[in-house]
């Protein structure tokens, strides 16, 4: 699995898609990647398309732009349940693939000056990198889970979590079907700690438990928040009264930088953590006992 997160992060991260900023050639390549993998692994689509496009306004000095609308997409699939009854409900499963582009002076970089590609390793090539070596594994298996996964990729996180508040609220299933999201926001830099942060694992019953056991055979540290749910993508699920998580192997000093690179991504780590929340996510679906939304503040 190691070969495979390195294989994706290094086309994501790579010069050239120019940061994957919103509305550029460079996001549009990395969408049209992800989508590549969601058909060969066979997810289906919802409305006869893996994308979900939406527009947002580009304010003006962030990467190379004079301010406008531009339009991007969320990549959607999903699988199947295997179960008559269970697959009728819903766990997600995402991750962002945009970052800042060239940066510049309005854009949230921390080296405003500097006007070079901000390849985003790990904000979060890294995200993706992990939610497509679950995919792969999951179409692997022999028996698929029971309640079905959507697997999505947002973008416009960088700009206020645009991709994913546009997706809760055109969803394309009921609303009270969706009943846990898992969202992965940087988790290529883990520490010789082996630690594995989440927050919100006690947004569903018996979520820190769960997330605790799964440490014990997996050679993560996971250090677990039933609350402080965090700052990316899964927020928006939360805000809307659905079950979240977030993952995330931690901070570091390239953070919003030209130097978040390739070089930097622990790629043995990132296996461990996709192989860590693709166990959590298969543990969620089979859950046979009923999963609501309990709020942690």
């Amino acid at each position: 699995m190691a070969q495979t997160f390195y294989k994706h992060d290094k086309y994501l991260s790579s010069d050239k898609l120019e940061g994957r900023f919103p509305g550029t050639k460079g996001n549009n390549e990395a969408a049209a990647y992800i989508k590549k993998y969601f058909k060969k692994y066979g997810l289906k689509k919802f409305d006869n398309n893996y994308y979900q496009p939406f527009t947002l306004f580009v304010k003006e000095g962030i990467n190379k732009m004079k301010s406008d609308s531009v339009s991007t997409q969320n990549v959607v699939g999903y699988l199947e349940g295997s179960d008559e009854k269970l697959k009728n409900e819903y766990i997600v499963i995402g991750a962002h693939y945009d970052h800042w582009g060239w940066g510049g002076q309005n854009s949230g970089s921390k080296k405003k000056e500097a006007f070079a590609i901000h390849n985003g390793a790990d904000d979060n090539a890294s995200g993706v990198s992990a939610l497509l070596c679950i995919l792969q594994e999951l179409s692997n298996a022999k028996v698929k889970p029971k309640r079905s996964i959507i697997f999505i990729s947002f973008s416009g996180e960088e700009e206020g979590l645009l991709g994913s508040k546009y997706f809760v609220s055109h969803l394309p299933v009921q609303k009270d079907a969706v009943k846990v999201m898992l969202n992965m926001d940087m988790v290529g830099r883990l520490n010789q700690e082996k630690q594995i942060y989440m927050g919100g694992a006690g947004t569903f019953p018996d979520g820190v438990e769960l997330m605790k056991k799964l440490g014990e055979n997996s050679s993560l540290n996971p250090v677990v928040h039933a609350g402080e749910v965090g700052g990316s993508d899964h927020v928006s699920f939360y805000k809307a009264g659905i079950s979240a998580v977030g993952f995330h192997t931690g901070g570091h000093p390239q953070y919003h930088t030209p130097e978040d690179d390739i070089d930097l991504i622990n790629i043995e780590g990132g296996a461990l953590v996709a192989q860590y929340i693709y166990n959590a996510l298969v543990a969620i679906a089979n859950d046979p006992q009923q999963l609501y939304f309990i709020n942690q503040d």
